[in-house]
């Protein structure tokens, strides 16, 4: 019974080792999130090896010869087995839920100096704000080894926050402000994404989470900080979010969600409009003309609702290709 139980066990371990079922970790969050999988995975291994041997012998050894078509002798259960196999499982379960409790105590703890970002879901674009500074970004910045704080809310519909290599999710909820604590271990980019169904466009409703260095952040915060004070096209573009689903040369993004906007001036020639004109109703009234490829529902209607000076700044600045 011992080989069997080994056998099962061998073969359950290589399942759960060789497959990669969790993202490679980039948090502290990750990291304990990890531990629960593997602390539950490894006792259900050993109970797996355990109740598998003891059928696996029993068959073979109480196995009724092909002749035999007589009753079992009749057997009263065991009091002290009965006690022991509902002791134990009691007893693993306890110590796995008590191990989650902890890790999720410690994954809501952002410290006493963390990164405050307000993450603003709506179809189809995620935008994140850095309250004091004015800055407004498309793409979620953090420094690394440092704990961030995110308050989450949806200007529409149900959105869900997700960034796998940081082992969490969180629903953003229109009317609802959610909170979501990360601490980064590790520098790069890693994708954004929105979990649950919000949309035809929801598929799309993609951005990034860059970690860099504090230096770096601290320099990133500061220009953007500078950018946003100016109020110009280029802010508003940030701002707004705009390069998480575009591509523009000036603002330095490739996204290819919608449309390029380095090729507005083409397109406004061949609908028989001024760009500018052209430019400010695909902001304000993005179903009147959908592009060729591109699918309707997607880019979201609240653009409408800038104040004109932003509006403006950002027709010109995509009109123009330099920032204001």
């Amino acid at each position: 019974m011992v080989v069997i139980g080994v056998a099962a066990g061998t073969v359950a371990t290589l399942v759960a080792v060789l497959i990669p079922w969790l993202p490679d970790s980039a948090s502290k969050e990750m990291d304990r999130i990890q531990f629960v999988y593997w602390f539950a995975t490894v006792i259900s291994i050993v109970v797996f090896a355990i109740v598998a041997a003891a059928l696996v012998y029993m068959v073979w050894k109480f196995r009724a010869a092909p002749d035999d078509d007589s009753d079992g002798p009749p057997i009263h259960g065991h009091t002290g087995l009965e006690v022991v196999w509902t002791a134990i499982p009691a007893a693993l379960v306890t110590a796995i839920a008590i191990v989650s409790a902890i890790a999720l105590s410690q994954n809501g703890k952002a410290g006493t100096n963390p990164v405050r970002v307000h993450v603003i879901g709506q179809q189809f674009a995620w935008k994140f704000e850095y309250p004091g500074s004015g800055v407004s970004s498309g793409r979620l910045v953090l420094p690394v080894g440092r704990s961030a704080e995110l308050d989450l809310v949806a200007v529409d519909v149900i959105h869900s926050f997700w960034v796998p290599d940081f082992g969490q999710k969180q629903d953003a909820v229109p009317g609802l402000h959610t909170r979501l604590v990360i601490t980064p271990t590790k520098l790069g980019t890693f994708p954004v994404i929105c979990t649950e169904l919000c949309g035809l466009g929801h598929a799309t409703m993609r951005s990034e989470a860059e970690i860099v260095t504090q230096e770096t952040f601290d320099a990133w915060l500061a220009k953007e900080k500078q950018g946003a004070g100016g109020g110009g096209g280029a802010a508003v573009f940030t701002a707004q979010g705009c390069g998480a689903c575009h591509a523009l040369a000036a603002a330095g993004t490739t996204a290819q969600v919608g449309p390029s906007l380095d090729t507005v001036a083409k397109d406004a020639q061949a609908a028989g409009e001024p760009v500018a004109d052209f430019v400010r109703e695909s902001i304000v009234d993005p179903e009147k003309r959908i592009a060729a490829g591109y699918a309707k529902g997607v880019m979201p209607k609240t653009f409408a609702g800038l104040p004109k000076d932003q509006l403006d700044a950002l027709v010109q600045y995509v009109v123009s290709g330099k920032g204001s």
